[in-house]
């Protein structure tokens, strides 16, 4: 927990309310996401018992397992499933949009939407990788088939959980998550994790959060007290009230997480967001072509060099989204001048027609002097940012502390054209204001990786071929 999160959480103590810890959204929120909530039996391994789904509040569809321990109804529970997620995720394969690649001289394409997935929890979106698990490589002939739709939804399921753990992805969501990244309550990150106390803490207050605390869970899994008393004597007599109830007690978070969708979208979104999507609508426009194309389905494991490499994925991706986090947001900012990574400083003295030619040839390098009462914590080598101009750097010359607080000389570099005359506004004036920091969006190209068949033997070698036609086998139920 950071230092401002936690001031903020003895602040919504003292306060009886949550806190905000952001002035804008981190995240894209869909004009027709797709919310699901489902429902499995507790103490049983990701035994579907329901699932509430749809795209509008008034739009919703209940799916109910009569028997979670009978394997082919929760197949068909799963083909069920994919009979509403399937068209849902299909329908945004329409219009394509060209992206320009290798600076100008190539084209490719991408459609110019994606769909968009919110469960209740973390738990719902561990729920939907382990159903994706159990049913992307079902077959649907011989032994046990399953209906044609349902290792397709596996296939997509295990896509956007995959997608989930890409540090600022929005194509699968979880609304507790959602609002912990932009709210902090009075209470425990654990305790975050009931919907309907953090959502209360918002909007109603601490009071009207201990009122909702004994209140109908969000699931994945069930109350124990629940199922011996309500649930276990419906599914005995195969009753036919058992929908009624389970639609009774999934409603609740059905209506909070379209509350809590509404916070969010009532908020402005920072001004990095919508390159993120982008991303996202290259990851769905991808899987899409991959499906197209036969390519199989997930393995169940990564090789070593596949799992390697995408580590370095999300490590790159989990740096950047720090980055532009703290660039769109002045409080997620704070945290970072706090530890002295960042300050804030007003331009005293600036050459914008500053020449340096010791090299082969002269190149534009102008200097600017700044002045901050803030502490400064870089060395003269250093390389610093601004958030105003982000594709210019400004190399730390000298530090030195004065009368009006520490005087720091950068030289500056980048974002201001091809010639030896910077463009109109792109060196700072004097008299400007600027935000500098360590941080810097600057792209970092990864390790070099061996081929998949050049695994060294600490790793496991080479991969073996495995049998049948995908790259793993099913997953036994």
């Amino acid at each position: 927990m950071s230092t401002l999160v936690a001031l903020a959480r003895a602040q919504a103590v003292t306060e009886g309310r949550a806190q905000p810890i952001a002035t804008v959204r981190h995240l894209h929120v869909h004009d027709r996401p797709l919310v699901l909530i489902p429902l499995a039996m507790a103490g049983e391994a990701n035994a579907p018992l329901a699932a509430m789904l749809g795209t509008s509040p008034t739009d919703r569809h209940l799916l109910v397992v009569g028997q979670p321990r009978n394997r082919d109804e929760r197949f068909a529970f799963a083909a069920d499933l994919a009979a509403l997620v399937l068209p849902y995720v299909d329908s945004f394969r329409g219009t394509e949009e060209p992206v320009a690649v290798d600076r100008g001289r190539d084209v490719r394409y991408r459609y110019v939407d994606a769909p968009q997935i919110w469960v209740p929890n973390t738990g719902g979106v561990e729920f939907l990788k382990l159903l994706g698990r159990s049913t992307r490589f079902r077959r649907v002939d011989g032994d046990y088939p399953v209906h044609p739709s349902v290792p397709l939804l596996g296939r997509w399921l295990t896509f956007f959980a995959s997608t989930s753990e890409v540090p600022g992805s929005s194509l699968l969501l979880n609304a507790v998550q959602a609002l912990a990244l932009h709210w902090a309550t009075g209470q425990s990150a654990a305790e975050d994790a009931q919907l309907a106390v953090q959502l209360a803490w918002i909007v109603d207050g601490a009071r009207e959060a201990h009122n909702v605390e004994n209140g109908p869970v969000a699931g994945p899994d069930t109350d124990p007290d629940f199922d011996n008393h309500v649930l276990a004597p419906l599914i005995a007599a195969s009753s036919p009230d058992l929908p009624k109830v389970l639609e009774e007690l999934l409603l609740p978070t059905w209506e909070q997480m379209w509350k809590a969708l509404a916070l969010l979208r009532g908020m402005d979104a920072g001004s990095r967001v919508a390159s993120r999507w982008d991303l996202d609508k290259d990851a769905y426009s991808g899987h899409v072509q991959g499906i197209e194309e036969g390519t199989p389905p997930q393995p169940r494991r990564d090789g070593a060099v596949a799992a390697a490499a995408r580590l370095q994925r999300l490590e790159t991706a989990a740096a950047r989204y720090a980055v532009q986090r703290a660039f769109d947001d002045p409080l997620v900012m704070a945290e970072h001048r706090l530890a002295g990574t960042a300050f804030g400083a007003t331009v005293t003295l600036a050459k914008a027609d500053r020449i340096d030619d010791t090299g082969k040839r002269p190149v534009l390098r102008p200097r600017i002097m700044v002045v901050t009462a803030e502490t400064v914590r870089v060395e003269p080598g250093a390389t610093l940012t601004s958030p105003a101009r982000p594709s210019q750097k400004a190399k730390v010359i000298s530090v030195t502390a004065g009368p009006a607080g520490t005087e720091v000389l950068l030289e500056l570099s980048g974002g201001m054209g091809r010639k030896l005359v910077a463009e109109p506004g792109s060196v700072p004036a004097v008299g400007e204001k600027l935000l500098l920091t360590t941080l810097s969006e600057a792209y970092r190209p990864g390790g070099a990786l061996p081929e998949p068949e050049q695994t060294p033997w600490t790793h496991g070698g080479p991969p073996v071929a495995q049998d049948g036609p995908w790259s793993g086998q099913p997953d036994q139920q």
